[in-house]
């Protein structure tokens, strides 16, 4: 009998296998990706050091070096740290993949990811971040995350003997952090009178820059979130006058979203915004100033027992809110929400949402124009008994999609954005989109208004609009 051929398959292929494998120590993987990191993530911090300086300046040249090397030697350090064997790749790709992101909307619409900026996104719901996916989102974590992870999975772990593992590296982790030392130490003054005066060019460095105030979110949540919320106004009775009323009270307080007062017909904007406001007899309050620039920040702020000059934010999210002492004095607190809820100050009190009301024609995609505010209102005014108080939480001027805020009827200002992707707009579009978003804000008030007037021979009313914060408008490229 002729001797059977021995199959070839695995004789060829063994070879290719290993000529498109390299195998490295934990400490160079790590190297490689620090590399990339502070190349391709770390531009941004790099130029906002820089601004103002002479690009024909050795010094200045000098003083960029320090800074790539610095941000490099630091995130080796902190990676070496927690990567081993086992725990390199995986931590590796879930970084490559998290910067990408992060880069992206960094550069999308030059957000710092400080703590608040971390708990805004995790507190974001999927409506929120359905519109900030867009077609420029498909190409960029291709370029930055799928390429790198390629090569990732190329590379074995080589492995050496746990003593000399240990001493290697930990001559590297000296090494590194002499080296580190001494590059802070050579551009010390520069450096230092950097970061005193612009504190936040910290939140540029990625991906220290998540990583760090991501840890401080859940460290703040968790001391929020060892036990009950810490009673405030626990001596709050009605006064005497509330026995003596003989009508029903109640109070609206609309809380408003990403309306800014330079945009705000009755602060002195040139546009009309609030046409239908600036007819009617009411006081208008121009200066006000915002806890922060994110609705995860400034609705806990704006209901806490201490405001923005002496904002605590551990105080305002483990103590009660100032509805809860407001019932606790008797008066009836009820949240109408159209966002992303109350971010915890009407937690144990009464809460309805516009989607679950479902109001007919204004709802779509999980999303409801402010209008489904109002859905029922006349109904609650001739129900209304004692002292209320009525919180209607708006979706307003949420960005970046504008457009999606305001039925046709109030696209006025021409041409308007109509993309979730702000840079495929102008300012010009951006800026028209937004103050449509306002008119139809001044329709909603204005309306809420008018039933409040009808409602008026059955009951004493007044109503507080107030935003939540601000926005930016393309002011030194920031949206």
């Amino acid at each position: 009998m002729l001797p059977l051929t021995p199959p070839r398959t695995p004789l060829t292929l063994a070879p290719a296998r290993r000529a498109w494998r390299l195998a490295l120590p934990v400490e160079a993987i790590v190297l490689l990706a620090c590399v990339w990191f502070t190349v391709a993530a770390n531009r941004g911090f790099v130029q906002a050091a820089l601004k103002g300086r002479d690009a024909g300046d050795l010094g200045a040249w000098g003083f960029g070096a320090a800074l790539v090397l610095g941000v490099l030697l630091l995130h080796w350090l902190l990676l070496t740290l927690v990567c081993n064997r086992w725990t390199v790749k995986p931590l590796l790709a879930l970084l490559l993949v998290a910067t990408a992101f992060a880069s992206f909307y960094m550069q999308q619409y030059g957000v710092y990811l400080d703590p608040s900026m971390l708990r805004n996104v995790l507190r974001t719901d999927v409506k929120e971040a359905g519109e900030l996916l867009g077609p420029a989102l498909l190409l960029y974590p291709l370029l930055y995350a799928v390429l790198p992870l390629l090569v990732l999975w190329r590379l074995d772990v080589k492995t050496w003997s746990w003593k000399r593992s240990l001493l290697v590296r930990l001559g590297l982790l000296a090494a590194a952090l002499v080296a580190l030392v001494a590059t802070l130490l050579a551009v010390f003054q520069p450096f230092s009178s950097l970061m005193r005066n612009q504190k936040d060019l910290r939140y540029l460095i990625t991906p220290a820059n998540y990583l760090w105030s991501l840890a401080s979110v859940a460290g703040a949540d968790a001391r929020a979130n060892r036990g009950p919320r810490q009673a405030i106004g626990t001596d709050a009775r009605p006064g005497p006058s509330w026995a003596a009323q003989q009508r029903p009270r109640l109070l609206v307080l609309v809380v408003g979203e990403t309306a800014r007062a330079a945009n705000w017909q009755l602060s002195g904007y040139a546009r009309a915004t609030t046409p239908q406001l600036a007819k009617l007899p009411l006081l208008s309050f121009p200066y006000a100033t915002a806890c922060g620039t994110n609705t995860e920040t400034s609705v806990p702020c704006l209901f806490a027992p201490v405001g923005r000059r002496d904002y605590d934010e551990a105080r305002i999210r483990g103590s009660e809110s100032l509805l809860h002492v407001l019932a606790r004095a008797g008066v009836g607190v009820t949240w109408r929400d159209n966002q992303s809820g109350c971010k915890g100050v009407c937690e144990g009190l009464p809460t309805q949402t516009v989607l679950d009301i479902n109001p007919p024609g204004l709802c779509k995609d999980g999303r409801c124009l402010d209008e489904g505010l109002l859905h029922g209102l006349p109904d609650m005014l001739r129900q209304a008994r004692g002292t209320q108080l009525l919180v209607l939480h708006q979706l307003g001027n949420h960005g970046p999609s504008y457009f999606r805020r305001y039925p046709e009827a109030f696209a006025r200002f021409q041409p308007e954005c109509r993309s979730d992707d702000l840079r495929s707009c102008s300012r010009e579009e951006i800026v028209n989109a937004y103050d449509n978003a306002l008119l139809y804000t001044d329709e909603v008030l204005a309306r809420l208004v008018g039933q409040l007037q009808a409602a008026a021979p059955v009951l004493d009313s007044a109503l507080v609009y107030l935003s939540d914060h601000g926005e930016s408008l393309g002011e030194s490229n920031l949206f």
